[in-house]
């Protein structure tokens, strides 16, 4: 009883959270904006964005996502190994702002689609059983790789994905991991495009606008992205980076006492009769043993993706007032312990409102006429268009990146004009393109699982084969556990591509 299109707008609307983390791999932005010093705990997904990542740009490294609910502690002798790095920011950013940071940066959008992913594959509310634990399972794997990135990064005295690669496998390579982050950020930025349109036309209806779907693109568009990405100093937007937070803890609200109060149960709910026949609540006999059939990948690769931020793990650890490898292994595990949680809460409390009707941005499922949940969407869309530019800037200086454009050539007139050429394709791409699963669900199964899972374990063996004697059994050992995390997320993205072209067939 799943609906046709659930892949491809669940999938679009997890894209949106990978990309409030994806500026890590830009080697260089001092041209596009000024260093500016920020305090972290005031701006956590803006921040990175302003950041210089050369590395004389230091009074500007600003940290920002990530997640490890399950890191782990440090082999014997891997604090000693970490050279000057703990010494060098004793005058960072404290734990409980980082923590904060580091939870708002995780709990985006999209966990509004992860109800969709649960009814993939149950349609019974006892399905959210086994959901809730692939949720936390998936969150402690990606969080052991992202705490093994920030470990490296120690071992290698690194300050960005791309320097930890360069550092650790080497410089040839490190094309790899800045072109697997240009190609998902591109993605995700369509994705955003779109989530904003309907989410705008929703906000529209709500007071009595009715408009196209591409007129709604392309006024979207053209009066607020536009200028938003025209931007060249993006502090400007920290401020509205706290909304993003607030408006998420108070949609999971809203969500709660819709489904407490069952206003959208049938057969007497009283918003049931405002929404359409197929984004009613639809329940039936599939439940936890639902997650035996080939279906539940569909939730697990939407995870990968959402928890995707792993890019971002380097500023997180250097910018950490007195940043130990074991302070920052409580940084990363207290905060994905929040998010685990937070979407654990939220799923639940969509799937159980809407069974298999759950809609990939559950938003959708609710009324016009709610003005609860429309306050909702309000919340949502604010969060979402001031983290556009964020991530449609990490898109524009990857491009120049793997274009090879010098640092002195990035002057604002090629960089207006490269935004207006870009921001003109993706709206093109989504004003046209309907069902977007094969280009979404490919990218998230492939780059997303490479990026959580196997280039920290390639990073990591190949930082213990250089330390030859000097590395402990400790780390050899565990060398053996990272690749085999490695090999589950291979194993997990070929799941996910094999899907992503059977929907496109």
């Amino acid at each position: 009883m799943v609906k046709g299109n659930y892949k491809s707008r669940a999938l679009l609307a997890l894209l949106a959270l990978s990309c409030s983390s994806v500026e890590a791999f830009a080697p260089s932005r001092t041209t596009m904006v000024p260093t500016v010093s920020v305090p972290s705990a005031m701006t956590s997904s803006s921040a990175g964005f302003m950041n210089a990542r050369s590395s004389t740009a230091t009074s500007s490294k600003l940290q920002m996502t990530t997640s490890s609910a399950a890191a782990v502690q440090p082999p014997d002798g891997e604090e000693s190994s970490r050279g000057e790095a703990a010494s060098s920011t004793s005058d960072g950013a404290p734990m409980t702002g980082m923590i904060f940071n580091l939870v708002k940066s995780i709990v985006g959008a999209g966990v509004l689609s992860l109800p969709a992913g649960i009814s993939a594959f149950g349609n019974a509310p006892s399905a959210m059983i086994p959901a809730a634990i692939l949720i936390t399972v998936i969150g402690g794997l990606s969080g052991y790789g992202f705490s093994l990135i920030g470990r490296i990064c120690a071992l290698t005295n690194s300050n960005s994905y791309t320097e930890a690669w360069a550092n650790s496998v080497g410089k040839e390579t490190s094309i790899i991991p800045a072109a697997s982050c240009t190609f998902k950020t591109t993605c995700a930025i369509t994705a955003y495009s779109m989530i904003l349109t309907d989410t705008f036309r929703a906000i529209l209806s709500t007071v009595g606008v009715n408009m196209s779907r591409t007129n709604t693109l392309i006024s979207l568009t053209s009066c607020i992205l536009l200028p938003l990405c025209w931007l060249k100093d993006l502090s400007s937007l920290a401020p509205f980076s706290l909304l993003g937070i607030v408006g998420m803890g108070f949609t999971a609200v809203a969500m709660g006492m819709r489904y407490f109060a069952g206003a959208y149960a049938a057969p007497a709910g009283v918003f049931l009769p405002d929404i359409a026949a197929k984004l009613q609540p639809a329940f039936g006999t599939i439940g936890a043993a639902g997650v035996f059939t080939p279906n539940a990948f569909i939730l697990i690769c939407m995870l990968s993706t959402a928890y995707m931020s792993h890019f971002n793990a380097p500023k997180f650890y250097n910018e950490l007032e007195n940043n130990t490898v074991k302070r920052f292994n409580i940084l990363v595990g207290s905060s994905f312990a929040i998010s685990i949680a937070t979407f654990v809460v939220m799923a639940a409390f969509g799937f159980l409102t809407f069974g298999a009707a759950s809609d990939g941005l559950i938003l959708n499922n609710y009324s016009n006429k709610d003005v609860l949940m429309g306050l909702s969407r309000v919340a949502v869309f604010i969060s979402l268009v001031f983290s556009y530019p964020l991530a449609f800037a990490g898109c524009r200086d990857g491009a120049m990146d793997l274009m090879k454009v010098p640092s002195e050539k990035r002057t604002n007139g090629l960089l207006n004009k490269l935004t207006v050429g870009i921001l003109a394709g993706v709206t093109g791409i989504a004003a046209t393109v309907t069902d977007v699963s094969f280009i979404l669900s490919f990218a998230g199964a492939t780059l997303g699982n490479a990026l959580i899972y196997v280039y920290p374990a390639l990073m990591f063996r190949a930082v213990v084969k250089k330390m030859g004697g000097k590395a402990t059994k400790a780390q050899k050992n565990e060398v053996t556990f990272a690749m085999a995390n490695a090999g589950l997320g291979i194993g997990m993205g070929a799941v996910g591509a094999k899907m992503a072209l059977k929907a496109l067939g």
